[in-house]
């Protein structure tokens, strides 16, 4: 019988997802600790947001076993589970309501609920949510409608929406798409002060692009087609020999002041057609 690890927060071993005769994910070994935070790196395709929806209790796996937070996917009720796991994602993005007050979307996710109905919030919920909405530099967009807000502002208060029921497991699915240059940088600045709060929690973030990848950030899942590439520490995976293979194109790869930079290598004897 399995015994749950307490400070396993995402335990699968060999998950495989198809769906119509598709492999879309594995098989995946893989384990996320307390304290971690974890960047899955991949091309498109390789599998990574419906690995993070498995995380997030959204789907469950065609074989293999999935614990999440010490629980059996397929044996736990699900409805559980999930507040105890913060989602931040486009999907999620797309059904917000463009009237929904800042302050009311980033309270409501303490009833797992999208859009302001009938629910009475008391002044701990709100000044809760206001805390959160501080926390990623968007506490003066608390009273504007979501439909006002850029595309990096509405990043920003749907990671403070996902913190706000205190997870143990914080997911991120690309919070950086979208963005320009001015946007990238804030929200990488802000993802860097939560890597290092000790008492933020677990994070897994899914990206396209190692500059997107926040310092502080521990570990690395690197994903090509639904498998795994490498995954370990993430100077370790992080390297140009395991992204050419990812990527399959030669990649160089530089660090500076923390963070990551990749180009494609020029072929040698290439030239321009004139």
């Amino acid at each position: 019988m399995h015994e749950p690890d307490p400070d396993l927060l995402i335990e699968f071993d060999d998950v495989l997802l198809r769906r119509g005769g598709n492999t879309l994910v594995g098989p995946v070994t893989w384990k996320v600790e307390l304290d971690e935070r974890w960047v899955v790196l991949g091309p498109n395709g390789a599998g990574k947001t419906s690995l993070l929806r498995i995380a997030a209790a959204e789907l469950h796996p065609t074989s293999g076993s999935a614990y999440l937070l010490g629980e059996r996917l397929g044996r736990v009720d699900i409805n559980e589970l999930r507040p105890r796991i913060g989602l931040s994602s486009s999907a999620l993005a797309n059904r917000v309501p463009s009237e929904e007050v800042v302050t009311d979307l980033v309270v409501s996710a303490g009833y797992a609920v999208l859009g302001r109905w009938r629910e009475r919030y008391d002044d701990m919920d709100t000044d809760r949510a206001v805390e959160m909405l501080e926390s990623l530099g968007a506490e003066h967009l608390a009273k504007r409608t979501y439909g006002t807000l850029s595309e990096g502002e509405r990043k920003r208060v749907l990671i403070a929406r996902a913190l706000m029921t205190d997870p143990e497991l914080l997911l991120l699915d690309e919070p950086a798409a979208g963005l320009d240059l001015g946007g990238r940088e804030e929200l990488v600045a802000r993802l860097t002060d939560l890597a290092a709060d000790p008492d933020a929690p677990a994070t897994v973030l899914i990206t396209h692009h190692v500059e997107e990848i926040p310092p502080g950030f521990t570990h690395a899942l690197l994903l090509k087609e639904g498998e795994v590439v490498s995954q370990g520490l993430l100077d370790q995976v992080i390297t140009a020999e395991n992204l050419s293979e990812a990527f399959s194109q030669s990649i160089s790869l530089d660090k500076v002041d923390g963070r990551f930079f990749a180009r494609r290598t020029r072929v040698p004897g290439a030239h321009r057609r004139g």
